[in-house]
């Protein structure tokens, strides 16, 4: 029996590169800033989380999510 399961695709497009990326570098700016005991700092970071995800959904919805019609991925 060789099921084949198609690779959904998910993680592997612009718009979660681009969530991602702009997530991992708040969480960092976050963490030293909360070792440093810089508040502020710490809720920019977290405004800044949040603004990761409403990008990587914004792009999703633009067409350059997993399944939209501006990505074309990779041929293995």
């Amino acid at each position: 029996m060789t099921d084949s399961i198609g690779d959904p695709g998910h993680g592997h497009s612009p718009a979660a590169w681009t969530a991602v990326v702009i997530m991992l570098f708040a969480l960092s700016i976050g963490t030293v800033a909360f070792y440093l005991e810089v508040v502020w700092l710490v809720w920019a970071s977290v405004v800044l989380v949040v603004v990761g995800a409403l990008v990587g959904l914004v792009l999703s919805r633009l067409g350059w999510g997993a399944n939209g019609p501006k990505y074309v991925p990779k041929q293995h």
